[in-house]
């Protein structure tokens, strides 16, 4: 499994070897290439990167309390399903910070901020048809840069820290659902930022951070052995009505 690493899940010897694995594997979680209930060897990891399993063994543990891992001693760790309660959960707290986010954005437009804005998503449109997976990283820099703007970085990396369930079914959406839809939310968003209207860019970002439960029942449904904890009987109503009212909620 981890015997041809790929460049991008090479490591950097000068630098902190553990946060490296947590990323490397994180990220082959969330896109898909480690599938729930695939098996993941402390001693292969450490041997295919030629490294002692301290570093190993920190990256499990940081996994295990992102969800994203059960470890099981003796008998090898595990890749956890996708936890549908976390996906809501990580769902509702992004749409609260976010929201608050984009109302401080449009209350002081920043000219040259919408500019980068709008550069980032001729990029977006330029890969929604053809590199799906690409504008997934150009998604995650239009947020980064929102939370930047209003000075909330460290907000932004909290939400990072917490979203790595619902990464993982933007993944498993991908080449389901139109992307154009997103850009043009993404739109939406920054011209009522632009505007300074603050009602109306809170209910821009609240309608496309809704989008995730618009597009779950189907995604579950297509792949119902990779969830855990989904409700019995008929999933919950997508939250995808539009966003009407004005200031917190």
């Amino acid at each position: 499994m981890f015997a041809d690493v790929q460049p991008q899940w090479s490591l950097d010897p000068a630098q902190p070897i553990a946060p490296q694995i947590h990323r490397i594997l994180r990220e082959r979680v969330i896109l898909g290439d480690l599938t729930p209930g695939h098996k993941i060897s402390e001693t292969e990891i450490a041997l295919s990167y030629n490294i002692s399993r301290q570093p190993v063994r920190e990256a499990f543990i940081k996994l295990a309390e992102e969800g994203l891992m059960a470890i099981r001693p003796q008998r090898g760790s595990i890749v956890t399903k996708i936890a549908f309660t976390a996906v809501h959960d990580a769902r509702f707290l992004r749409e609260a910070v976010e929201s608050d986010i984009v109302r401080l954005l449009a209350a002081r437009a920043d000219p040259a901020l919408v500019r980068e804005l709008r550069r980032q998503i001729e990029l977006q449109r330029d890969v929604a048809s053809t590199r799906p997976a690409n504008f997934i990283h150009l998604d995650e820099a239009f947020h980064r840069t929102l939370a930047e703007g209003a000075g909330k970085g460290g907000a932004w990396r909290v939400i990072q820290g917490l979203k790595a369930q619902m990464d993982r079914v933007r993944y498993l959406a991908l080449g389901q659902f139109p992307l154009n839809r997103l850009l043009t939310q993404h739109i939406a968003v920054v011209d009522r930022i632009e505007a300074g209207d603050v009602p109306g860019a809170e209910g821009a970002i609240r309608v496309h951070l809704r989008e995730v439960l618009r597009d779950l029942p189907v995604i579950v449904g297509s792949h119902p052995e990779l969830f855990d904890g989904v409700p019995d009987g008929e999933l919950p109503e997508p939250l995808n009505a539009p966003f009407t009212g004005g200031g917190n909620t």
